[in-house]
Parts: C-alpha cells; structure tokens; sequence
C-alpha cells in the first residue's frame, strides 16, 4: 500500500497502558522520516481504567489536525475495538489484542499473555503498539530496537517484547505500507510547551499555577526548565493565591504569567479585576475545557469567550488573544506578554484543550520574539498613575527612595485613595485612553489571518478551531477564504468591516454561538450559518468539510 500524502494512526486502550507514550513515539517515528505529523490524545478523567486513544496523523505536507478515519488502528481490548473499528479505512489494517475472549476481525496479536511475562505488564501495550507500527511500515528489528531503546526505559524487557510483537506481526501482514519520506525532519511540541516556551522567549521572570487541566502542563514543562531559563515557578494553595502573587509580583518589575481553566479562572477574576485597578500587567492563559462548574474535564470546547471578555467587575481594558496554531502560540504568547507591559494591563491568552494537549511537527524562529517594551519613570516626584496622552504611566520599581503606592481604591495619581467626583472621572478617562492607545498599536500589528480563497464565501473562526477548517480544505477544489481573528478585545473591527456586506459562515464550538454573536454585535457581519459543535471534541476535518458543503453547495 503507497500513499502519498495523509495516514493516519489510532491507538485505543486503558488508562496506565502506555497510550498516549506511544501515540507520541508513533508522531517522532513520521517526524524522523521528514514527515508532517499531528497528534490528538483522547482520554477520560480516570488514573486507571476507562478509555483512551491517540490519534497520529502524518502527511508530507503541513498537517494541521488530526483525521478520525485511520489506515492502521491496534486495539488493546475490546472497547476500543468497539470504539473504532469502523473508523478504518478500505485497504487499513486493524490490530486487536486476541486474548480478549470477544470475537473481532482484524489481525489478532496476543498482547495481553505477553505482556504478562514482565513486571510492568500494562505498560508493555503501549511499546507493542509500536512494534506492530514499524512492522507494518517496513522497519527492520534494528530499527525497532533503537526506537524502543530512545524512548522507553533501558531495559531488556522492552527490547525483547517489542522484538516478539514485531515477529507476530511481520507473520501476519502480507504487504507493508510504504509511506513517503518528506525532505525536512522538524520538531515536535504540544500547545501548551509552546505557550511555555513563548512566554520564556519574552523573558519570562515567574510563573504562578494551581493545577488545572488543561492547563496544568504549562506548570509541568516550565518547572522543568528553572534551571536552564532562571524561571521561578511556583504552586501556590489556591488560584485566588494565584492571582495575588501574580499581582505582587508584577509590582516588583517581574514579567509574570499564570495559567488555569474556565474553573481556576472563576477563582481569580476578583483579583483580576484588581489587576485591572492597579494597572497590573498579568498575562493569564486561559485554557477552555466544557462547562459549567466540572464540566467534562479532559475534554474540549471554546464556551468562556464571553467570560473571558468581560472578566473582572469594573471598566477597564482587558486584552484578548487566542491563538489558530500550536506554532501561533508561541509566537502570541510572547507578544502578548509585551501588549500587557506596554500598556499596563491584564491580558488574557484564550485557548483551548485541544491546542493545549495537541502535538504537532512545527517550525519555530526564537528570533521574532522580543522582550516587552516598558515605559519607565525618569523624573522627580514620582505618580504611579501620573497622566499621559495614551493612559500609560511610566513605572518605578523597588527599591527606591521613591514612594510607590498601587492602589486597589480609587485613587489619585499618586495612588492616594480618593472618593472626589473629579479624581474618580479622571481615573476612569485615564484607563479608558488605553483602549483607544491599544487600538491605534494594533492597527500596526497583524490582528487578523486570512487564508485568501478562490470562492466567493467566507469562514469566520478562532482559536484551536482554525486547525480544523484549514485541513478541511487543504485537498479540495473548493477553497473559501478563511479569516481568523488573532485578538478578540479590541476585536479589529478595522480588518474585519471590509467583509460587512459578504455572505458568513462561523465555525466554533459553542452551544450558545458565542463568536458569532461577538462578530455581528461588534462588525454587524451577516452571517449565514453557525456550524457548531460541543460534544467535547475537536472537528474532524473531513466532517468538517462535509457540512460546510451542505450549507454553500
């Protein structure tokens, strides 16, 4: 079997069987072969037990989602089987593991009693996986045992048990599937390290985190590289603790971020708003699962747009992003931490799990992000809320002979508390500049992406699913032109009013529609349709297509 573009992968099982380790093998396996390659993990609010899947996708030319429909699945038991067996594709290969006693077709491997010979019985699924994948790709047992050597503990055990899954397998399998080499090998990052790793690019000084899927491995990945960046990473007892560190720290002169979930975030507008007051310059990445309250957990959905936009009580400038791409993360993340510095307000950074915990094959220039641009006090007397043209104040920081005041109340110039109907009024025009500061900024900025098509209708998105909507169409004949606002508030309306008078389609995962109603309130677009989905998954991008059809065709 040859194919010269899309194949994909599913690898289906318990929690605590190695899933998602070898979903990420299977991503550097392509990655190694110069390919393009995207991977999604699946997985249930469970430590043991439940199910969970990873999804590999590889193609020679960018890949930018994952695809349901899969040429090669392996099944460690029989709900996984029952899970995906119909989403093989003609001419695929099904693995199952034929100690479960249920009938299946397919291709029976008996990884249960193999894996039983080792102490780590459950763990030895995951590396099977990847023996069946390099048998059926065509790798020889050397290749297989570097493989298995780089990425899993050094041990015999692995070697010796992806060894007899290779042989089962090679057995079994008539033809191998011969996958195109691509000319470039690239690296492969999740949403969330890119996140990390724009944020470090900026100069990031500290960051703040009380665990909160999907954010929590912005937390992990950050803690492990103190030593190398000279980042402080802290976990504190709660996110308002967050929030008020995070605010205490900035205060200081440090370049701070922090991170949650709709959840966290709940938590900490309070201080937010504070942020908003004091004119702090926090960065905090918003990462989306479903909700209310609980939700659906590891799951995914863009339902805190609104939240995100008016979060905190009180009139101030809130800027929000939301990255397309796991390679825009990186670079937004650095810019936003230089808009929150530059105009001395909190900003938002509104993801989503599926950009979050997603894996792809990137390209990343270190060089085009800069250290945040601040306007510094250099005179005598000094105001922390001294008056200017934009509203941005110049900073002092500690120590100094200088007296600072930040200021929770409504306040002076110097930060003295005040309750005077002419100091409030100044207050508020004061913050309000900013709105139109940032404004005028951004209009020298690239705020909006748009992917020019040769069909006359257009698709509105954000965020993780933009993702979708450019793989949607990356084959067909069909090419609509595809605008994704980068900033949400201020939304750029000055790019987005040219489209005011053609024919919309919005693509979100939302119930309520909220991007739609953001776009027709703040440009009066007309739009035609809102494909919508919040089941907690991502769109298949192959379904994806199809219902945009439906609606243009």
């Amino acid at each position: 079997m040859t194919d010269n573009d899309t194949f994909t992968i599913i690898i289906g099982g318990k929690a605590g069987e190695g899933v998602k380790k070898a979903g990420a093998v299977a991503c550097k396996i392509f990655s190694k072969m110069g390919r393009f390659a995207f991977q999604l993990d699946d997985y249930m609010s469970l430590i043991r037990g439940g199910h969970n899947f990873s999804i590999v996708s590889s193609s020679i030319t960018p890949i930018t989602s994952h695809y349901e429909k899969a040429n090669l699945i392996v099944c460690f038991d029989k709900r996984s089987y029952d899970k995906h067996n119909e989403n093989l594709l003609e001419g695929g290969l099904l693995f199952y593991n034929s100690d479960e006693k249920d009938s299946m077709e397919g291709i029976g491997i008996p990884l249960g009693s193999l894996a039983k010979q080792y102490p780590l019985k459950n763990l030895m699924f995951g590396v099977g996986a990847i023996a069946i994948l390099m048998a059926v790709l065509g790798y020889n047992e050397e290749a297989l045992k570097k493989i298995i050597t780089t990425e899993y503990p050094k041990n015999d055990d692995n070697i010796t048990f992806s060894s007899k899954i290779y042989n089962l397998t090679k057995e079994q399998v008539s033809k191998e599937i011969n996958l195109t080499q691509g000319k470039q090998i690239l690296p492969i990052i999740f949403g969330n390290q890119a996140i990390a790793l724009g944020s470090l690019m900026a100069g990031l000084n500290l960051y703040y985190a009380y665990p909160m899927t999907p954010s929590s491995s912005i937390l992990h990945y950050l803690a492990s590289q103190t030593e190398k960046f000279g980042v402080c990473v802290v976990h504190p007892e709660s996110e308002i603790a967050v929030m008020n560190l995070a605010i205490g720290s900035t205060f200081t002169g440090a370049r701070t971020m922090v991170g949650t979930s709709g959840g966290g975030f709940a938590l900490m507008v309070e201080g937010f708003s504070l942020a908003g007051m004091t004119e702090a310059p926090v960065l905090t990445v918003l990462s989306m699962r479903p909700g209310p309250a609980t939700g659906v957990p590891t799951y995914t959905e863009q339902c805190d747009l609104n939240f995100a936009l008016s979060a905190g009580h009180g009139e101030f400038l809130r800027i929000v992003s939301s990255p397309g791409t796991i390679e825009e993360a990186f670079y937004l993340t650095a810019e936003m931490m230089d808009l929150v510095w530059r105009f001395q307000t909190p900003g938002i950074l509104l993801t989503e799990k599926h950009l979050s915990e997603s894996s792809m094959t990137v390209d990343l220039n270190p060089n085009a992000c800069k250290w945040p641009e601040v306007k510094l006090y250099d005179a005598e007397a000094y105001k922390r809320y001294a008056s200017s043209e934009d509203g941005v104040s110049p900073l002092l920081f500690p120590p100094t002979t200088e007296t600072i005041k930040w200021n929770s109340y409504e306040h002076d110039e110097a930060g003295i508390t005040t309750e005077e109907p002419s100091w409030i009024s100044k207050m508020h025009d004061k913050r309000l500049k900013k709105v139109a500061a940032v404004e005028n900024y951004m209009k020298t900025m690239k705020t909006v992406n748009v992917i020019k098509g040769s069909d006359p209708f257009n698709i509105f998105t954000y965020g993780s699913t933009t993702m979708s909507v450019l793989e949607a169409f990356k084959h067909e004949k069909i090419k609509p032109t595809i605008i994704q606002p980068i900033y949400l508030n201020p939304l750029p309306v000055w790019e987005l009013e040219k489209y005011k008078e053609q024919k919309a389609l919005v693509v979100e995962l939302s119930s309520f529609g909220q991007f739609t109603a953001l776009l027709k309130e703040k440009t009066g677009l007309r739009v035609e349709k809102t494909i919508k989905k919040y089941d907690g998954r991502p769109f298949d991008p192959v379904d994806l297509r199809d219902r945009i059809k439906e609606e243009v065709l």
